[in-house]
């Protein structure tokens, strides 16, 4: 007999909305990054970010900070949802 492992998937966007309130990482189409606290997000994966910080060259050159900033979702190339745990771990190897 095999036993059968039920998966359960997560959308993408129930994972972006469960982001709420923490620090993600925005990549856009233009080759930046904006870090910041996620505020909301849409049906169309805008989003809108708090004490946003911009970086161009991988996360190195700070470009500008604002205070809220929103980010269409058509402009986006990928999110990393955890992001401060990434970078904890990628400092600490």
């Amino acid at each position: 007999m095999a036993s059968t492992q039920q998966k359960t998937t997560v959308s993408p966007l129930k994972m972006l909305r469960g982001a709420v309130n923490k620090i993600i990482m925005v990549k856009v189409k233009e080759n930046t990054e904006f870090v910041g606290k996620l505020v909301m997000t849409d049906p169309t994966m805008n989003v809108v970010l708090e004490d946003a910080t911009e970086y161009k060259d991988g996360g190195t050159e700070v470009i500008a900070k604002y205070g809220r900033i929103l980010i269409r979702g058509s402009q986006i190339l990928y999110i990393c949802v955890d992001y401060t745990e990434a970078k904890l771990q990628q400092v600490s190897k």
